[in-house]
């Protein structure tokens, strides 16, 4: 069938909800995928921060396959042993105390939002606590998530959500001191903006974040969807800044390609917030994912990802700056490890899309960043390919 009669089927049959690459993906192997035509594809978007071993690793697929072979799922009413082992690996990773598995990025904001408006009830004896969210920030499209996403395009069509926002400015400490209220119950941010730009928390904003959380009796939220299991060259981003977060989210890179998110949190945040009863799931944490999870912490532990991510990112930085300084169109770089970010003053659709012609994947962010992310397993001569293909495109622009 050709790649045309594929996205004719596709375009009568699914919800309109996504403007797609003309691509049709049929398979990966390492760092590349391949269409459906055979066309062989450099992938720096990495399914959007996702496959963080690539594509086709073996041990991770006969991961799944064996547990395939025993039970995929059991629901929530039973104890499993691939989530606890997954929970274990987790928690030792994130130095936090408690695990909730989701089936989605969007679930584990869900969850961590609700934790803490449990735990604020709990402490004061009453609902209706406020948060405080980021502009330009991005936490999913459910409405709890929605609510506390700073683009108000994404969340007008939706309006009335969840009462009791108020949005600061990332990166400005005053901005969020000047919310803060009796009401107040969290403050909730990205380690790194992702959608919304590529932007890296500074140090003074993150700990005078936290110090505000603990003058307060407020906690904070960080959002490691994107930004963690080990993208930045640490596990979690936070752990850069050495500030530790009451209540943290994971999900795109926890499971390499499995639907699998969670939320976490310190043990005295969990003596007072969810209880039985408060939260649950039909699917989060079944035996399937929790075989996923487990494998790919086991495996980053083992092949020493952090480290790697370490040692190649800065290579990928400064052939990106090359690029910017050699395009006056290329305005800036920014990133962390290997989440990073080159601002353009031509329409980054475009460049994206004329990537593809020359067998490569970038993705965007916002309006004018072109965003790159990468399989963690990336080599320097994968650098070198991508910034050959891009220039390529780059010259024609």
């Amino acid at each position: 069938m050709s790649k045309e009669t594929y996205i004719a089927e596709a375009e009568e049959n699914i919800l309109h909800t996504y403007n797609r690459f003309s691509l049709v993906i049929d398979h990966g192997e390492g760092v590349y995928l391949y269409d459906t035509d055979g066309k062989e594809y450099l992938d720096f978007a990495a399914g959007i921060a996702v496959q963080a071993f690539g594509y086709h690793n073996k041990e991770y697929g006969d991961a799944l396959k064996a547990q395939i072979d025993k039970v995929m799922h059991t629901s929530n009413l039973y104890y499993n042993v691939p989530i606890i082992r997954a929970a274990e690996r987790l928690a030792a990773a994130s130095g936090m105390d408690r695990v909730f598995f989701t089936n989605s990025g969007t679930e584990a904001i869900e969850g961590a939002v609700k934790a803490a408006k449990k735990y604020a009830y709990t402490r004061d004896g009453h609902a209706g606590h406020e948060i405080i969210a980021m502009n330009h920030s991005f936490h999913g499209r459910t409405i709890g998530a929605l609510s506390v996403t700073g683009n108000s395009h994404y969340r007008e069509p939706f309006e009335p959500l969840m009462p009791g926002v108020k949005f600061a400015d990332f990166n400005d400490l005053e901005s969020v001191k000047a919310l803060i209220n009796g009401k107040t119950c969290a403050v909730i941010l990205e380690t790194v903006q992702g959608e919304g730009g590529i932007y890296p928390a500074t140090e003074e904003f993150l700990k005078g974040v936290r110090a505000l959380c603990d003058e307060h009796d407020i906690l904070l939220i960080l959002d490691e969807i994107q930004c963690g299991m080990g993208r930045t060259g640490e596990m979690f981003a936070w752990q850069h800044y050495g500030v530790k977060p009451d209540i943290m989210t994971s999900a795109k890179a926890l499971g390499c390609g499995v639907p699998v998110g969670a939320f976490l949190m310190t043990e005295s945040v969990a003596e007072k917030s969810l209880k039985p009863g408060d939260h649950g799931t039909t699917y989060g944490g079944n035996p399937f994912v929790g075989a996923a999870v487990d494998k790919v912490l086991e495996m980053m532990e083992r092949e020493h990802i952090t480290e790697h991510v370490k040692e190649i990112a800065p290579y990928l930085e400064k052939r990106l700056d090359e690029l910017v300084d050699s395009y006056d169109f290329l305005t800036e770089r920014r990133g962390l490890g290997l989440i990073q970010g080159v601002v353009s003053k031509k329409p980054v659709g475009q460049i994206a899309a004329e990537a593809l012609k020359e067998g490569l994947i970038v993705i965007t962010a916002g309006a004018d960043v072109l965003r790159f992310v990468p399989p963690l397993i990336i080599e320097k001569k994968h650098v070198d390919e991508m910034t050959e293909k891009l220039k390529k495109v780059l010259e024609r622009m």
